[in-house]
């Protein structure tokens, strides 16, 4: 967006509507600034700091397990829960269906989300200058969040940057009803977050909808048809497989409901605020909130977005303003109000759908400050940055440095389980069952929790005829099936081995 002045870029943006976005109408310039080339340097920048800062040895965490393990060629499909979506591990396929290293996978992951930032804000290429695009896509790469996530099998960094560039091809779709690419861009934005969370993309498209069918002027059946039609296509395998596994589509809501502590009014914001600190899951969320400079960030990203959509409302340039801040409300609202636990890789659409109009104000505020005192107003943005970077990355490597002691305990538990004669094929059940159960190489197994997909009996017979181990805490009681089974005490657990199958008694 521009504020009045000349600008170099391919395109600017004015809005049409007064007090409410109307759909915005592109200007294009037949110049081009080198500055175009400034969102690839930042996704490429976001890339290289994933290599850098997260380690590509750091070992798979949980939930990671098991969407690897569902195309893995070493390990057992862990038990597939309910919210859980096919997206992810289809993603990760071309890698882990073929390689057991994490430090690969991590790679092409780390280079799959550099590229997928740069897509999302080329989206935006005719709605806003390149500079507020590098702006944009500089804030969410720079949150300890952000770079965490980009190189993890995990489906909120898609979520993200597909809802995105689903924003951006869709302001473009209404300023130009001859632009087909922003239209097949809206559609298969969609269809990416339907594929990776299916709930987060209804969320994140909610305004959208509303848009379309509630405001004439930004009624477009194509549009309509191509967002629709782009949800429908990536859920699609999502409500086959509820019939199929799950007894029906209600169903299968309802359980991950369960799972998920049950959906209803639950006020999430200070468990959030919690979690800003590295805690990667805050369930139960409890203990103090982290020190002011580490959430300062946080509490202001509500003022900033108020103010910007004040400044919008004032230039008339509301769409490319308003239009990503409800998307961002909707999208972070069920994780601060409808569900009792929090953590942060659950906003992270938010993050990066409230970067753009952040960004666009930043810039217009330097330019305005820039006028008045130029060194002065580059003083306050280096210390402001460097402040930021160094919050950022002191979190980030502490939560580095603490997932990937927790990832070698486990790496440590299944040698260990190797040793006492517990090799695939294998059944592990107990504490941290599913990734020591992947690390092992062995299936995993629970009578109770949100991961329940066996009963005591059928842990019982596959003793017979398969090398099991139940392992518990220190301080917990084994279950009935494995007191009297040899107890060894590894890494901080107590791991209960069954009596060596029968021979022959192999599947």
């Amino acid at each position: 967006m521009s504020d009045g002045s000349q600008v170099t870029d391919s395109a600017q943006v004015a809005s049409t509507g007064e007090g409410s976005p109307g759909p915005p109408t592109i200007v294009r310039s037949a110049r081009r600034s080198p500055e175009e080339i400034a969102p690839a340097v930042v996704a490429a920048a976001f890339t290289l700091a994933q290599l850098l800062l997260v380690r590509p040895g750091m070992g798979l965490g949980w939930d990671e397990t098991v969407y690897v393990s569902q195309v893995s060629s070493h390990a057992p499909a862990a038990f597939f829960s309910a919210p859980r979506a096919r997206g992810v591990p289809l993603l990760v396929a071309p890698v882990a269906a073929w390689s057991s290293s994490t430090a690969l996978l991590r790679i092409y992951l780390a280079a799959l989300s550099g590229l997928g930032l740069f897509l999302a804000l080329r989206t935006w290429r005719g709605v806003l200058p390149a500079r507020v695009l590098a702006t944009a896509g500089g804030f969410f790469a720079t949150l300890w969040v952000t770079l965490y996530y980009g190189p993890q099998a995990m489906p909120n960094y898609w979520v993200a940057v597909s809802a995105l560039a689903g924003t951006g091809c869709f302001l473009r779709a209404q300023a130009s009803r001859f632009d087909r690419t922003a239209l097949w861009g809206v559609g298969l934005s969609a269809a990416l977050m339907a594929w990776t969370r299916p709930t987060d993309a209804v969320w994140a498209s909610l305004p959208l909808l509303v848009l379309m069918v509630c405001v004439r002027r930004w009624r477009r059946p194509a549009l309509l048809t191509a967002l629709v039609g782009g949800l429908a296509v990536g859920a699609a395998e999502w409500v086959i497989e509820a019939y199929v596994s799950y007894g029906g589509l209600g169903q299968r809501l309802s359980a991950a409901s369960r799972i998920e502590g049950g959906l209803g009014w639950h006020v999430a914001l200070a468990d959030q605020l919690r979690a800003l600190g590295g805690r990667t899951l805050c369930r139960p969320c409890t203990g103090a909130a982290p020190a002011l400079p580490v959430t300062l960030w946080w509490y202001a990203l509500p003022v900033l977005a108020v103010l910007a959509a004040v400044v919008a409302l004032r230039t008339r340039h509301t769409a490319a303003t308003l239009v990503p801040l409800a998307c961002a409300a909707s999208a972070a609202f069920p994780y601060l109000f409808l569900i009792g636990y929090a953590a942060p890789r659950f906003l992270l659409p938010a993050y990066a759908l409230l970067a753009v109009p952040l960004a666009d104000l930043s810039v217009r505020l330097v330019r305005t400050a820039g006028r008045i005192s130029r060194p002065l107003t580059v003083a306050l943005v280096a210390v402001a940055l460097a402040g930021h970077l160094a919050v950022q990355f002191t979190v980030l490597e502490h939560t580095v440095r603490s997932t990937t002691a927790a990832h070698r305990e486990w790496a440590a538990v299944a040698t260990d389980l190797h040793r006492l004669g517990v090799r695939p094929p294998c059944l592990v059940t107990g504490e941290n069952d599913v990734p020591i159960g992947y690390y092992a190489g062995c299936r995993s197994a629970a009578t109770g929790g949100h991961d329940a997909n066996t009963t005591a009996d059928g842990i019982r017979q596959t003793a017979r005829h398969l090398p099991t181990a139940t392992l518990v805490t220190p301080t917990g009681v084994p279950p009935g099936y494995a007191r009297s089974w040899t107890v060894h005490r590894v890494a901080g657990l107590h791991v209960y081995v069954a009596p060596p199958p029968a021979p022959g008694a192999r599947p």
